[in-house]
């Protein structure tokens, strides 16, 4: 399933208007982050949920809107469950769990009858880099560049898969990274190369 990013107090109030049960989950930039949302991925999986998002640090008035209907107190990660627009149960940081969740899906959120598969971010501006370094219409310098650079701003939610397939190539992007020092050195770039098609062909598989 598409999640749906929520970036302004008005979008907020439209998707929890036009879903009656729904849920609302707050993203940071750290590790945590991914670690929470890991476990809702995995009742999403099973369950029938629509979920908004909201990037904190870029988002930020959405997210005190949320807090300001809900009169909860903000964290990130957050998870917030909605029914008719009334916050119903909420649990954050290291406390999205399966044991937090798993009862509170039991209770209000029906499964699903289709086979839901992983979430699905946008690949399609990692593909074209990569293609494009591979025909040779990036260096090597530019394609860790380019392809930081849109890692670090992207605005997807993305998948545990996602994002270690993603880190695989030059590693977290929010965490300090080294290693374009050594472009031009050729063995490198012919393992960048190497890796890039690799990458290319799993991006390819799972778009």
């Amino acid at each position: 399933m598409q999640l749906v990013p929520l970036t302004t107090p008005e979008e907020v109030d439209t998707f929890l208007a036009e879903n009656p049960l729904s849920a609302i989950f707050k993203a940071g930039t750290c590790h945590k982050t991914m670690q929470g949302f890991s476990v809702v991925e995995q009742f999403l999986k099973r369950h029938d949920l629509p979920v908004g998002f909201i990037r904190v640090v870029e988002w930020r008035p959405a997210s005190n809107h949320v807090a300001s209907l809900t009169q909860i107190i903000h964290h990130s990660p957050q998870f917030i469950l909605f029914k008719d627009q009334k916050a119903v149960f909420d649990v954050d940081n290291w406390d999205i769990t399966p044991e937090a969740l798993s009862p509170v899906f039991e209770e209000y959120v029906p499964e699903r009858q289709d086979q839901a598969g992983e979430v699905k971010g946008n690949l399609t501006p990692y593909i074209d880099l990569t293609e494009r370094f591979l025909k040779g219409e990036l260096t090597p310098y530019q394609y860790q560049t380019y392809f930081t650079d849109t890692f670090r701003a992207d605005g997807s939610l993305r998948s545990k898969q996602e994002f270690e397939l993603l880190s695989r190539m030059f590693g977290d992007p929010d965490a300090f990274h080294g290693g374009l020092h050594s472009l031009g050195n050729p063995n490198e770039d012919e393992s960048m190369k190497q890796r890039a098609t690799e990458l290319l062909e799993a991006l390819k598989a799972l778009s």
